[in-house]
């Protein structure tokens, strides 16, 4: 079993990769294998809204981008993922959400990929817009019938400079129950895997007539 964490900060070693440590720390203890992908600093294109992922259906965008396409299958093929982003204006940095709305398009276009794997979100700030950063990285998981792991508190840690967070006791130990929870869903649903819901054809609803 395989947990795949995504730093979606521009520094490797800020903040946001302490609290991802944390919870890779957590997994690792609990057996359960985990890998990194680091957005960092490459320029990301958003998505153009072409539609040619539903009409490719070979779980790649259109756009050459390696960055994006040399790492979907790692997170198409993991068992759950944990996105970490700073907060920028109240928001995630804007390379990490150019990456997650091509990455969770492409996963929808081919047959809903993200359905039903573990996930959650982790968050690194100064001082404000944590909540809305967290709750715009859970629509991602919401959407997609994703199953949501939870820990004693809002997924965040405080800190300005690299490494400060880990003054942040409480928001530490959050990150190593989060890992702990995630760990135990993760192999709750691998031996649940045969009693899981079915898939349903979505019904898309336009408002505008």
């Amino acid at each position: 079993m395989k947990v795949v964490t995504i730093n979606g900060s521009p520094n490797k070693n800020g903040n946001t990769a302490t609290a991802l440590d944390a919870v890779t720390a957590a997994l690792r203890e609990n057996g359960i294998e985990t890998e990194r992908i680091e957005i960092g600093t490459k320029a990301i294109h958003g998505c153009i809204a072409c539609g040619r992922c539903f009409e490719m259906q070979n779980r790649r965008c259109v756009l050459d981008d390696d960055m994006l396409n040399g790492s979907l299958e790692t997170l198409f093929n993991a068992d759950g993922v944990v996105v970490g982003s700073p907060v920028h204006y109240a928001g995630i940095g804007g390379a990490l959400k150019s990456y997650l709305d091509r990455a969770f398009f492409v996963a929808s276009a081919n047959g809903s990929l993200m359905r039903h794997k573990a996930g959650a979100g982790v968050v690194a700030v100064r001082r404000g817009g944590e909540i809305a950063a967290w709750e715009q990285l859970n629509k991602y998981f919401t959407i997609s019938e994703m199953f949501m792991a939870s820990s004693h508190y809002w997924n965040m840690v405080f800190g300005l400079e690299p490494g400060e967070c880990k003054g942040d006791g409480e928001g530490m130990q959050g990150m190593q129950i989060l890992g702990e929870n995630l760990a135990w869903l993760v192999k709750a649903l691998a031996n649940g895997k045969a009693t899981l819901p079915p898939a349903r054809e979505k019904i898309m609803t336009n408002f505008i007539r």
